[in-house]
């Protein structure tokens, strides 16, 4: 693409990184912070944006010369050069986006079931989880480009509420409750900020829209470090006036739609209801926007043979079938597991991809003329942060270790079975 033809700048790639991150994510997971780090929440945000920062280095290295639409998949694969440990990282990363999609549909639920005083019971969360997924799948199914033009509305939207809420709710904060006789254990803290490490997960879409952006050389890292940046301070203020302004017992409480309480000391009822009523639009717009995302991953990987030819096929540029394919399995999963443990499981998924990542950019750092030693500092990072992840979880929550695990056997059978044996006979050329 020459580059006048790039209609990407600056501002428009820091946007795509900031629209990612700031997803659902921050929605679904503010509650389950607090209830690990308590008061030193704002840290347990702080590290994880760490681990983010150092990995948007591999990211920004890595972009700059291998500009390409399929972004972690073309990274690892010139890497790894389309090997067993490549094809099973790609068919993680399309099942870690599921689990993605599954932890905004929980959010949504959360937040959803807080307009219905009334009712309750399990059928209303399964319901509300089942539409927050099956209507965004309409929607991509009908018209794909209305999900590209509705995004960029509702991230300002969701920006500005959370600034809103920071600006408004900094006057009622008491910081006896952000003192450190009220912080867990240093490894409580990191853990925490582990398990919430998905909420900063999408500054990797950036790679994705490489081609698109003008002067790639110098504005992909600029974006890559902006983008990040930006959301580690938004999160650390954010978790600073949400746990300083609010009683701890009323997080806990209501740990799955905690950010609406964030609101409440400053804006009382009616921030609470605005707040709600944004987490239900931006998570929906969450799922939307990812459910457009995963199917077309789903369609690369099956253009490579890496995924069967069935998510290759496509209708007027729809690939409705790897639609339909997402939809399913995020029903099955959003419906299945709780919100905690889908978190995890996206979080360790996410933490083991980027640390993948960040080993193929150390292994190419000639290529990409990158420094080893801030690599060295990202892969041990990455790496020390999932293995402290599965040991807090292990200890608290064994079932989503052993869904993890279950994710990184199937993909890694995935690939021994359909990679090595049926892609030939079955994949498109």
């Amino acid at each position: 693409m020459k580059q006048n033809d790039k209609k990407v700048g600056l501002l428009g790639a820091i946007s795509i990184g900031i629209g990612g991150m700031v997803g659902g994510g921050i929605f679904a997971v503010l509650g389950e912070a607090v209830s690990l780090a308590h008061g030193a929440t704002y840290l347990a945000f702080l590290v994880a944006g760490i681990v983010a920062l150092l990995t948007s280095y591999s990211y920004a290295k890595l972009s700059v010369t291998y500009q390409n639409r399929g972004g972690t998949v073309v990274f690892i694969n010139k890497a790894f050069k389309h090997k067993l440990l490549s094809g099973s990282v790609n068919v993680l990363l399309w099942l870690s986006y599921l689990v993605t999609i599954s932890l905004y549909a929980s959010a949504f639920a959360s937040y959803g079931q807080t307009f219905f005083h009334d009712i309750s019971g399990k059928w209303l969360e399964h319901l509300l989880i089942s539409l927050a997924i099956v209507l965004p799948a309409l929607i991509n199914l009908i018209s794909s480009s209305f999900v590209s033009k509705s995004e960029s509305i509702i991230v300002s939207i969701k920006i500005i509420l959370l600034f809103v809420i920071i600006v408004s709710g900094v006057f009622y904060v008491d910081t006896s409750r952000l003192s450190v006789s009220n912080w867990e254990s240093p490894i409580a803290i990191v853990s925490a900020g582990m398990i919430i490490f998905v909420a900063y997960e999408g500054f990797e879409l950036i790679a994705n829209a490489a081609e698109d952006i003008k002067e790639p050389n110098k504005n992909l890292p600029r974006a890559f470090y902006g983008s990040v940046l930006f959301v580690i301070i938004l999160y650390v203020l954010i978790s600073i006036v949400t746990v300083g302004a609010v009683d701890e017992s009323q997080l806990l409480k209501a740990k799955d739609y905690a950010l609406a309480l964030a609101a409440k000391p400053a804006l009382g009822q009616i921030g609470f209801t605005i707040v709600a009523i944004a987490a239900l639009l931006s998570t929906f717009s969450a799922i939307n926007a990812t459910i457009y995302g995963n199917a077309r991953l789903g369609y690369s990987l099956a253009k490579e043979g890496e995924l069967p030819s069935l998510l290759a096929k496509e209708k007027k540029d729809i690939p409705q079938d790897g639609i339909f394919v997402t939809t399913g399995l995020s029903l099955l999963i959003a419906n299945t597991i709780e919100l905690t443990e889908i978190a995890i499981i996206a979080s360790a998924g996410f933490l083991l991809i980027f640390a993948i990542v960040n080993i193929s950019a150390f292994k190419l750092r000639k290529e990409i003329n990158a420094n080893s030693f801030i690599l060295i500092l990202a892969i041990v990072f990455s790496l020390s942060a999932l293995t402290l992840l599965l040991q807090h979880t292990y200890t608290s929550d064994k079932k989503a270790i052993f869904v993890f695990i279950a994710f990184i056997l199937f993909s890694l059978g995935f690939e021994l079975g359909y990679g090595r044996f049926l892609r030939r006979k079955f994949s498109p050329e």
